[in-house]
């Protein structure tokens, strides 16, 4: 028996209804079993930026491809309105594929026997960068389902950004934001029309059309761009002006400012990522670290730190020597643990002006000493004898610093220097001790900027940062007036001259591995290591020789600080740097030379130039805008030495020349030179 007409038709409904339901899933059912590969478009290389969003440096994405991921308001205007002139007019009305261009593809295959244009959307163009394969029907057909695939996922802004992401711009560079980069040296967001023109050509056949090795194939392609299709953009004498740019004839390197701090941001977070440098500061501290490196010994390095005082942000770091002739040039040189030599001493007479066991004008004695089994010596092993605490932080002597923290206790300061984030790094089981005062402890570049912008900025405590945001309000670790009184005794000129107004001291390490110098205004911080990355000595060197100079030439750069901002003087805390007042450094008063071993050099610090040294009321004849002088004893006795500046400050002292031989009662004077 025939089943009846009517359940025939309805079992046929069913098998077109069904016929028509796996057509329709079919699709869904492909995308989730082959969605699209978006890992090229995920990887690319990270973008640190300056404080004001500049291009600081930028590292490749894996495999050494340099792609920064691009949006459209990262670009131009003009580039992308040439962009879909010339790939894809209808891009903004169709879904993935674009059928007119298709057929006319088609049909100029099939009228030449070769492919003359591909038909591609920019969908299709993007699917097909984000999964490179041969040319051929069974790639397009693939393009084509990669596109549809695309466009249900992504927004046609998205889908430009692909496109700009991944471009070829030849070589290993794509993207244009790399494009401009390498070929223009400046970002895509300023690129004029000829420039635009050429990063769209050069998409299209990258290795056929690089303008440093193909000009003329370049040039006529980004021709062919700015005629065909950016006459409808362009005035006529835009077009006329962009078509006679010059083109770039090589490639430019990558931006790489602050390498060894790009490298250590770029683990931190997602590109692009905002540091707190400054680039131009940046720049220009890279270019001085260049040149003092040129006159530096064999091997040597330089590292450098430049800080905001109050928000203790970085606004230049320079990790140490880098380019392919330094082999320790990966090396971050500002985390190296090294020994401080007599850069901690100001800290700890800010203790001891803090605790009451001193004051500036209080009288050490620097005089041969044993303190059990350690018998430290002055950096020039001579002796200066009864001395005031501020001039002994001015000349660095080792004797009254020794005694000061053996009255404060290594243990205390040690756990001081620790609550100011500037922990001194010791043998494994070794506690702290007397020689930590002359440097007997590690520590880094990073630490000792710290430290030295806790005094500049009233006790203070507060790390370096080296990303922007909101100060962190750190609670004071010393009292203000005694960071302020040691901070108005390292107020000093630079030796040579330099900027004013900048307290400043220096460091070396024994053996001379470690020449340091810090220093800070009332605006800036600041910190410079000279040194080999392999701790290897280097005969001679010393923080005032080798690093001094070097801060000096950064603090030129920086601009100067207002007098109510800077360091204040200790007679007077408060008080402005501009009143500086005339000091005699060197020799101290009451101090008994010996006859015979050779020139004394008399030092002033302070006061106004020209200045007039006076023995015995007599001026001797020297350039008047020095503050140093040799004055050769005419031969036993006592001697009145004395200087005068421009407003008539007078500051005098009396010492004594004994002949040779003769017994050096306590405050003999060794040394004729002040002291490292």
């Amino acid at each position: 028996m025939k089943p009846p007409r009517a359940m025939l038709r309805k079992r046929w409904l069913w098998v077109l209804a069904a016929c028509l339901g796996a057509l329709l899933l079919a699709p869904l059912a492909l995308d989730r079993l082959f969605p699209p590969n978006l890992t090229r478009l995920h990887s690319a290389g990270v973008e640190v930026q300056d404080r004001d969003g500049r291009i600081l440096s930028v590292l490749p994405a894996p495999g050494g491809f340099w792609r920064l991921a691009t949006r459209p308001e990262d670009v131009s205007p003009i580039l992308l309105d040439l962009l879909i002139a010339a790939e894809d007019r209808r891009f903004y009305d169709h879904v993935g594929v674009d059928p007119l261009a298709l057929a006319r593809a088609a049909g100029q295959w099939v009228r030449a026997g070769r492919v003359v244009s591909g038909g591609s959307t920019i969908t299709m163009q993007a699917a097909r960068l984000l999964e490179p394969r041969p040319r051929g029907l069974r790639a397009k057909a693939i393009e084509i389902f990669r596109a549809f695939q695309l466009e249900a996922r992504f927004s046609k802004q998205e889908i430009l950004g692909i496109w700009l992401t991944l471009a070829p711009q030849t070589g290993n560079i794509e993207g244009i934001r790399a494009g401009a980069l390498a070929w223009f040296g400046r970002p895509a967001s300023r690129l004029d029309a000829a420039e635009a023109a050429l990063l769209i050509a050069l998409a299209r056949r990258p290795a056929a059309l690089s303008p440093d090795r193909h000009a003329e194939a370049a040039r006529a392609a980004r021709d062919d761009v700015l005629r065909r299709r950016g006459a409808a953009m362009l005035s006529a004498e835009d077009q006329a002006l962009a078509l006679v740019a010059p083109l770039p004839n090589a490639r430019l390197p990558m931006p790489g400012l602050a390498p060894h701090l790009a490298r250590e941001l770029a683990r931190r977070g997602d590109s692009p990522i905002r540091s707190s440098l400054d680039a131009g500061l940046q720049r220009a501290s890279e270019r001085l670290a260049q040149e003092a490196l040129a006159r530096l010994p064999e091997r040597a390095s330089i590292a450098l730190i430049i800080a905001d005082l109050a928000t203790r942000e970085a606004r230049a770091l320079v990790g140490g020597a880098f380019g392919a002739e330094s082999r320790a040039g990966a090396l971050d040189l500002t985390l190296a643990i090294r020994s401080p030599g007599s850069a901690l001493k100001p800290f700890l007479y800010a203790m001891a002006f803090e605790q009451g066991l001193v004051r500036p004008d209080t009288l050490l004695s620097d005089l041969p000493r044993r303190f059990g089994a350690y018998a430290p010596e002055n950096f020039d092993r001579g002796f200066v004898g009864r001395i005031t605490a501020a001039e002994a932080l001015r000349l660095s002597l080792n004797l009254p610093a020794v005694a000061l923290l053996d009255g404060i206790g290594p243990a205390r300061f040690a756990a001081s220097l620790r609550s100011a984030g500037a922990a001194p790094v010791l043998p494994r089981g070794v506690d702290a001790s007397l020689p930590l005062a002359l440097g007997g402890a590690g520590t880094t570049l990073r630490d000792m900027v710290g430290l030295y912008a806790l005094l500049g900025d009233g006790g203070r405590a507060g790390g370096l940062r080296f990303t922007p945001g909101p100060a962190p309000q750190d609670a004071p670790v010393l009292e203000a007036r005694a960071a302020a009184a040691v901070a108005g005794l390292l107020v000093q000129e630079f030796p040579g001259g330099g900027p004013r107004g900048v307290a400043w001291k220096t460091g070396t390490s024994w053996g001379g591995r470690d020449a340091w110098a810090f220093g800070f205004d009332g605006r800036h911080v600041a910190g410079v290591w000279v040194g080999r990355p392999d701790g290897t000595p280097i005969p001679g060197l010393t923080g005032r020789d080798a690093a001094l100079p070097v801060l000096a030439r950064v603090f030129a750069l920086l601009p100067e600080a207002p007098l109510e901002r800077a360091p204040s003087r200790p007679d007077a805390p408060m008080a402005a740097l501009g009143s500086d007042p005339l000091r005699l450094i060197f020799p101290p008063p009451g101090a008994v030379l010996a006859e015979g071993a050779g020139p004394v050099v008399l030092r002033v610090a302070g006061g106004r130039r020209p200045l007039v040294f006076l023995v015995d009321g007599a001026p001797l004849a020297r350039d008047a805008a020095r503050r140093e002088l040799g004055w050769t004893p005419p031969g036993p006795g006592f001697y009145r030495i004395a200087v005068m500046d421009a407003e008539g400050a007078l500051v005098a002292a009396d010492v004594r020349v004994a002949p040779p031989g003769a017994p050096r009662a306590e405050g003999a004077l060794l040394r004729l030179t002040p002291a490292e």
